[in-house]
């Protein structure tokens, strides 16, 4: 009965939430709440399912990771400043309102278990900020990655503040872990060689769980920071992105688990209440502090805005901290109560203003300086299109040679005007070196809304679609179509499904790579005209 109460419960909020175009997680959250507050038994697998499928989001995030990125600028020097700037304003809060008012949260063993807590609450839930991203369909924009990589180095920096103040340090087994290292290479082999889609599930699972959640548990380090690595292992595998779609479905039913479960610790008293509702109302000032430190590193205003918005909910590894300040007596019981309220509100908070972000990137648009166009990101500036006659998405190797040929064919009009072909690529590194190399290439994303709007006027009449991976230029077809781009389309692709929806969708030309290597092959054989000499010795 506990079961069908829980299962009840958590169906009616969420489509309560539903109704009222709330996403269904603030309805789970809700639950939680509902179902502590009642008094219902504590069922234990669901906690358990709710970790394994934070596990999983944790896993496919390292799937979809460039190691590069966290390194740069824009993600580290956000993460660390933001972080400092959090840490001492949570801190300063939590402190004078427990230590100097008295709010009755409970124990609190002086300024150093504030700054434990403040520490816990500086970082931003990478769980809500996917979620957020996957509703906007924005995962590849500019701003997204780099919402998702400061989540991803802040929550690393929490597990080490969780290593330290737990007092137990990892077994010396976890030496080990450098093995998964080449143990990618079988893995990657093993996946090579599946072919059906329910083999890609189980996969995916058995090893986000296994040699990740489960081995880094063994060896005394946080079980989701091993998903999330032995996923970053994989993520250069030609099959990842649909390894990551296959499992998603289980994902999303464990996460309904996760996110029940943040509201099950029950209704905090009234210290715990004061505390945490002053905790939430520090909600806006972390979002206008990640937004004025992006603005700092020269973003438009609207990704400075977007990101405040999506990174501006508190991490659930808080949550795990405050339990083992607990379980060391640096902190009473009352602050998880304290904490929860604060998360789980935080949660919704962040759910409800991402639904419609559009009147605050407006408003607070307003309120920010503006930049000069040629002091903008590199990755945010201004696309000048004047002169360009054709534009090429993606410079793999087919990209390169239809660039290269472009460039000897049509005529520049003028010796100083600028070439008549433009390459766009999402690789850092590979534009870098192109750029190095003399070809005209910028960095972009084409499923970027943000790319779109950094174009500027000119007379583009053809679009080549290049993109090496498979359905990649499906996704590029759609973002032309929805900008109305009236010029020929000419595409690339890998499979026949792949090419007869695009001549579906009216796309002018489409090559298949496999057929047109067999033309080009077969255009090079020499037939002889007279009889063979079958007798005749090899390579005359």
């Amino acid at each position: 009965m506990t079961a069908a109460a829980y299962l009840l419960t958590v169906i009616l909020l969420g489509f309560a939430a539903a109704l009222m175009r709330l996403p269904p997680l603030v309805g789970y959250i809700a639950a939680g709440f509902v179902l502590g507050a009642a008094g219902l038994p504590t069922i234990s697998w669901v906690s358990t399912v709710g970790d394994l499928g934070a596990a999983l989001l944790l896993f496919s995030i390292g799937l979809d990771l460039e190691p590069r990125a966290l390194s740069r600028r824009v993600v580290s020097g956000t993460a660390a400043i933001t972080m400092l700037i959090l840490i001492a304003v949570t801190s300063l809060v939590v402190g004078f309102l427990a230590l100097v008012v008295g709010v009755g949260v409970g124990h609190m063993a002086g300024w150093g278990a504030a700054l434990v807590v403040g520490f816990a609450l500086a970082s931003s839930s990478t769980i809500v900020i996917m979620k957020i991203l996957e509703e906007r369909d924005d995962g590849s924009a500019h701003y997204g990655r780099i919402a998702v990589g400061t989540s991803i180095l802040q929550d690393t920096a929490s597990i080490a503040l969780l290593i330290f103040i737990s007092g137990q340090t990892p077994s010396p087994w976890a030496l080990l872990l450098v093995l998964l290292w080449p143990a990618r290479y079988l893995a990657g082999w093993v996946l090579s060689h599946i072919s059906h889609r329910e083999m890609y599930t189980l996969f995916g699972i058995a090893v986000a769980l296994l040699p990740g959640y489960e081995l880094f548990e063994i060896v005394g380090l946080p079980g989701t920071l091993g998903s999330l690595v032995v996923g970053a292992l994989l993520a250069s595998h030609p099959s990842s992105t649909d390894l990551a779609e296959s499992f998603r479905p289980v994902q999303e039913l464990f996460l309904v688990a996760f996110f029940v479960s943040i509201g099950t610790a029950g209704l905090p008293g009234p210290g715990a209440l004061i505390m945490g509702l002053a905790l939430l109302a520090l909600v806006p000032l972390r979002s206008a502090v990640y937004t004025g430190v992006l603005w700092a590193m020269r973003l438009r205003h609207r990704s400075a805005v977007l990101t405040g918005l999506a990174v501006g909910s508190y991490s659930e590894l808080a949550l795990v901290v405050a339990g083992v300040g607990v379980t060391q007596g640096m902190l009473g019981s009352e602050w998880l109560q304290a904490l929860s309220l604060a998360v789980a509100g935080s949660f919704i908070l962040a759910s409800v203003v991402n639904k419609r972000p559009g009147r605050l990137v407006r408003l607070f648009s307003h309120a920010l300086p503006d930049h000069a166009p040629d002091a903008l990101h590199p990755t945010e500036a201004p696309v000048d299109l004047t002169g360009v006659e054709v534009v090429v998405f993606g410079m793999g190797r087919v990209g390169r040679s239809t660039y290269r040929r472009l460039v000897s064919q049509l005529p520049r009009h003028g010796e100083n005007a600028p070439l008549p072909v433009l390459a766009v690529d999402s690789d850092t590194d590979k534009v870098q070196g192109l750029s190095a190399l003399g070809i005209n290439v910028i960095e972009g994303d084409a499923t970027d809304t943000d790319f779109w709007l950094r174009l500027g006027a000119g007379e583009v009449r053809t679009a080549v679609l290049a993109m090496p991976e498979p359905g990649a230029n499906l996704r590029v077809l759609d973002w032309i179509e929805r900008h109305g781009f009236a010029g020929e389309v000419v595409a690339v692709a890998r499979f026949d499904d792949e090419a007869l929806e695009m001549h579906e969708r009216g796309v002018d030309t489409v090559i298949n790579v496999y057929q047109g290597v067999g033309t080009a092959l077969a255009d090079a054989v020499t037939v002889p005209r007279g009889p063979v000499n079958a007798n005749a010795p090899a390579g005359r």
